[in-house]
């Protein structure tokens, strides 16, 4: 898929105030300087097209980009942010729950997870209500030029060991790396079959 076209439609507090229109949405998501706003940059070619910040916990709202007049991407809030108050978590963790559950137009949701790091218990708990909840969606590890290619892959396959704890049939993952562009056709050929099937 080539990305002609990527621009910011609308931020929402509430999953009632997002686009009304029946384009198909991907969602992306995970905790706090996982590196999403990069990737997202990287993904369209657009530089400043997802709001990047060396402060962590920036994006509070339901963030819709459209894509080639086509579809949206749609950038949500991460979670696990330590700094913020348990009421503002309380309203954030609901605000994600009520979008994913409820928005008939999300097709897939994309967890982003931090290939340096071991398995985090948060992002565990979130890719296992996903599946409960019987969600579409992949992972994503970013931040892959931060490691060796063994290391990378060593990491995946520890993670991916954590899952087959619970899960009979694994997710699909994509290794990425906003820098090096890592992942991005891998991504984008991935949306663009779903998109078929919902022709």
């Amino acid at each position: 898929m080539e990305i002609k076209k990527s621009e910011f439609s609308v931020s929402s507090p509430s999953v009632g105030m997002c686009p009304k229109d029946t384009k198909a949405e991907y969602a992306f998501i995970g905790r706090s300087n996982v590196g999403k706003s990069s990737l997202i940059n990287m993904l369209c070619n657009h530089k400043g097209l997802a709001k990047t910040s060396a402060t962590p916990g920036k994006t509070l709202l339901i963030n819709h980009f459209i894509i080639n007049n086509e579809w949206y991407l749609v950038d949500l809030p991460g979670y696990g942010y330590a700094k913020r108050s348990k009421s503002e978590r309380n309203k954030l963790e609901q605000m994600i729950s009520s979008y994913i559950l409820q928005r008939e137009q999300l097709v897939n949701v994309f967890v982003l997870v931090d290939v340096r790091l071991e398995p985090q218990q948060i992002d565990i708990e979130f890719i296992n209500w996903l599946g409960q909840s019987q969600i579409p969606f992949a992972i994503v590890f970013t931040k892959a030029d931060k490691l060796g290619v063994q290391k990378t892959r060593q990491n995946v396959d520890a993670y991916m060991d954590k899952l087959s704890e619970n899960w009979e049939e694994l997710p699909p993952y994509f290794i990425t790396s906003a820098e090096k562009k890592t992942g991005r056709e891998e991504l984008l050929d991935y949306i663009e079959q779903i998109n078929k099937t919902l022709e």
